[in-house]
C-alpha cells in the first residue's frame, strides 16, 4: 500500500513529464519560425545596403562591375547576377540543404535563401544570399536541457515539500490515526484528539469522537448484559439440573416417570451448553479478550489427554505428528475451546473403529477424521447447522471455531480429500 501523498503526487509528475516532453518539439519549431523570419529579415537588410552602398558610390559602371565580381568572389553564399528587364521576378524565399561550403565537413546542413531584384546605378541585378539556419538545432538542444534541468528541479522541490507537508499538515491526521490504532473498548478510555485548524482533519476527529462514544456505550450494555445472562440464567438452570439429578436418584420413581425426567434432564443440560456457547460467541464478538504469546504444542497434549477415554469408547485410531516449541499469538483460554471443538468435532462424526489424524507445526494446526462425503461448506460454519442425526451438541461448536479464529485473525478452511474431512487452522 502507498501514502496518500504519493499517490496524489505521481500522476502530478507524469503529467509535468508530458508536458514537457510535448513542449520540446513546441518549442522546436517556434524557434525554427521566428529564427526563419529573423534570417529573411536580415537577408533583405543585406540586399539593399549592398545595393544603397553600391549606388551611394561615385564609380562607373566598370568599377561597378569589378567590385560585384569581387564581391561574388570574396563574399561565400551571396552573389550578385546582371539580368535584363525581362527577366525580373517577384522577390522569393526559401530553404534548400546542402552540403557546408569551404569546409572539410560534409555534413549536410539547411541554408535560408533571398533572391530580390536590386537596382545598382539604374541597372537590374539579381541578389541572391544564403544564410545557415542551423543554429535552431542547438538553440533547440539547449531548451531541451534546459527544459530537463528544469523537470528535475520540479520533481526535487516537489518531493522535498511533500516530506514537509507530511510532517506539518498531516500531523493531525497521523495521531488520529495512531491513537485509533491504540484504541482498545476494553479499557474503554476516551481518545483526546490533536487540535488542528485543517476543517476536514477536525470534521473527522469530531465524527470519530461521536462514534467512539456510542461504541462504549453499546459494548458497556452488551457487557453488562453478557454478565448478568451468564449469571441470571445459569443459576436457575444449574438449581434445575440439580433438582433433577435428585429425582434421578429417587427410588419412588416409576420407569415411565425416570425416562421422563432423564429426558429432561439431557434437554436441560443441552440447554445450559447452548447457553455457554451463546454467552462465549457474544463475549467474542464484543472483544472481551485479551490476546497473547502461548506454546500451543502443550496446549494441544493436554487437550488431548483431557479427551482420551473418548477415543478409546469408539476405538479411533489416532495418529498424530506434533512439533514441539510450537508459539502462537491468541487468547488461551478461546485457543483450548477451538481445539477441544475441533477435536470433539472429529471423534463425534468418525465411525466406530474410524481414523483421525491431528497435525501441528508452526504454521497450521490440522485435525483429520474419516468419512464418507464431503460436507457442505456453505453452511458448516453457520450456527446450529447439522450434518448428521446426533443431537448431543449444541449446534454451535463449528461456529464458535471460526469466530475464535476471525478474533485472534487466524484463517479455518475445510477439505474432503481421500476420504478424510480435512479441518485447518493457520496462524
Amino acid at each position: 500500500m502507498k501514502p496518500l501523498l504519493n499517490k496524489t503526487t505521481k500522476p502530478f509528475i507524469i503529467y509535468v513529464l508530458i508536458v514537457l516532453i510535448i513542449s520540446i518539439p513546441v518549442y522546436y519549431f517556434v524557434v525554427d519560425f521566428i529564427w526563419q523570419e529573423e534570417l529573411d529579415e536580415h537577408n533583405t537588410i543585406v540586399a539593399e545596403k549592398t545595393s544603397y552602398e553600391f549606388n551611394k558610390a561615385h564609380i562607373g559602371d566598370d568599377e561597378v562591375e569589378q567590385n560585384i565580381a569581387l564581391w561574388n568572389k570574396i563574399q561565400p553564399g551571396t552573389n550578385i547576377e546582371k539580368i535584363s528587364a525581362n527577366q525580373i521576378r517577384p522577390d522569393s524565399v526559401f530553404t534548400v540543404e546542402k552540403y557546408k561550403p569551404f569546409s572539410a565537413d560534409k555534413k549536410i546542413e539547411r541554408y535560408r535563401c533571398l533572391r530580390k531584384v536590386v537596382y545598382i546605378k539604374n541597372v537590374p541585378y539579381l541578389f541572391t544570399i544564403e544564410t545557415n539556419i542551423e543554429e535552431t538545432e542547438g538553440t533547440v538542444m539547449i531548451i531541451g536541457l534546459i527544459t530537463g534541468f528544469f523537470f528535475i528541479l520540479i520533481v526535487t522541490g516537489l518531493f522535498i515539500l511533500n516530506r514537509r507537508l507530511s510532517r506539518t499538515i498531516w500531523k493531525p491526521f497521523r495521531d488520529t490515526l495512531e491513537k485509533l490504532q491504540k484504541f482498545n473498548l476494553n479499557n474503554q478510555d476516551k481518545i483526546d484528539f490533536l487540535k488542528t485548524d485543517t476543517k476536514e482533519f477536525e470534521d473527522l476527529n469530531d465524527s470519530l469522537r461521536k462514534l467512539i462514544d456510542h461504541s462504549v456505550s453499546v459494548y458497556a450494555t452488551q457487557k453488562e448484559f453478557t454478565e448478568n445472562a451468564s449469571h441470571e440464567l445459569q443459576t436457575p438452570l444449574a438449581i434445575l439440573k440439580n433438582k433433577l439429578d435428585i429425582l434421578l436418584q429417587s427410588k419412588d420413581l416409576t420407569e415411565k416417570q425416570y425416562e421422563i425426567a432423564e429426558e429432561m434432564n439431557r434437554a436441560l443440560t443441552r440447554s445450559s451448553r447452548i447457553n455457554k456457547n451463546l454467552l462465549l460467541l457474544a463475549k467474542i464478538e464484543n472483544n472481551q479478550f485479551e490476546n497473547s504469546d502461548m506454546q500451543l504444542d502443550e496446549l494441544l497434549m493436554q487437550c488431548f489427554e483431557a479427551i482420551q477415554e473418548h477415543f478409546l469408547q469408539k476405538n479411533i485410531s489416532v495418529t498424530s505428528t506434533i512439533h514441539s516449541n510450537v508459539r502462537a499469538f491468541g487468547n488461551l483460554a478461546l485457543t483450548e475451546v477451538l481445539i477441544n471443538n475441533l477435536l470433539i468435532n472429529a471423534i463425534r462424526h468418525t465411525t466406530n473403529s474410524g481414523t483421525i489424524k491431528i497435525e501441528l507445526n508452526n504454521k497450521s494446526f490440522k485435525v483429520c477424521n474419516s468419512g464418507t462425503q464431503a460436507l457442505n461448506s456453505d453452511l458448516l460454519f453457520k450456527r446450529f447447522s447439522r450434518f448428521s442425526s446426533d443431537h448431543n451438541g449444541s449446534g454451535l461448536g463449528l461456529a464458535i471455531v471460526k469466530e475464535i479464529c476471525r478474533f485472534q485473525h487466524w484463517e479455518i478452511e475445510y477439505a474432503f480429500e481421500n476420504d478424510f474431512h480435512i479441518f485447518s487452522v493457520k496462524f
